[in-house]
């Protein structure tokens, strides 16, 4: 049976398989609590002659996981793992881990979350840092973080149990408030790597930059089923 550590890991892996592991981040003190969110969708629409609505089943979405945590150097906190450092070099420490992109696959890095009876392989969608304790030169000295991670191998394996060729297929897709390029190419191919093939077919030369509203094509791509 595999163990889990004492204290919540970050493992971050540069590969989809994650048999290397490029970099790990321990969380200074466990999040008291976690939250799991689940998504159905379905395709609302009005039967022709009828008054009613008929919602056509689409996907299940994959699993997302919301961590609430505290990095501190007030030396105040118990068993605090990252003593003596202070938290603007614990951030730079996690996000280095969890946010900033990797050189070699041009991306931010895949994760797994280990500890707290936890085992998910995910990539971040969302981190949120609120600075709530400082010193008297401004220094922060308490900040609190909250971070969503999107599952993926769950997400990649249910796709081949369904046997689904969506990514065969065009997709438009209107984007959303908060929309990043590589999620959205991530919900289609199950990869993040093609949003640079995505960019270019719609003609995005900045593509950290969507608008709200906007829509994107998802043309068909090829996918190398050898990695």
């Amino acid at each position: 049976m595999e163990r889990h550590p004492t204290k919540l890991e970050i493992i971050a892996h540069s590969d989809q398989e994650m048999n290397d592991e490029v970099g790990r981040f321990t969380l200074p003190v466990n999040p008291e609590q976690y939250a799991q969110k689940f998504t159905v969708k379905y395709d609302a629409k009005v039967p022709p002659g009828g008054s009613g609505v008929e919602e056509r089943f689409l996907s299940s979405g994959p699993e997302e996981l919301r961590l609430d945590f505290v990095f501190d150097s007030t030396g105040t906190i118990y068993g605090y793992v990252h003593e003596g450092k202070s938290v603007p070099l614990q951030i730079q420490e996690f996000k280095q881990v969890v946010y900033d992109l990797a050189g070699d696959i041009h991306q931010p890095r895949f994760l797994k979350l280990m500890g707290m009876n936890i085992n998910f392989p995910c990539i971040l969608t969302d981190l949120q840092i609120t600075y709530t304790l400082f010193k008297p030169d401004g220094t922060p000295i308490r900040a609190k973080l909250s971070a969503t991670f999107l599952n993926f191998k769950e997400t990649r394996r249910r796709v081949a149990e369904e046997n689904k060729n969506s990514p065969d297929l065009t997709h438009v897709r209107k984007v959303n408030d908060g929309d990043k390029l590589p999620l959205m190419a991530f919900r289609i191919y199950k990869d993040t790597r093609y949003y640079l093939e995505v960019a270019k077919v719609n003609g995005l030369t900045n593509f950290r930059q969507l608008r709200t509203g906007q829509d994107v094509i998802f043309p068909p791509i090829e996918k190398n089923t050898g990695t």
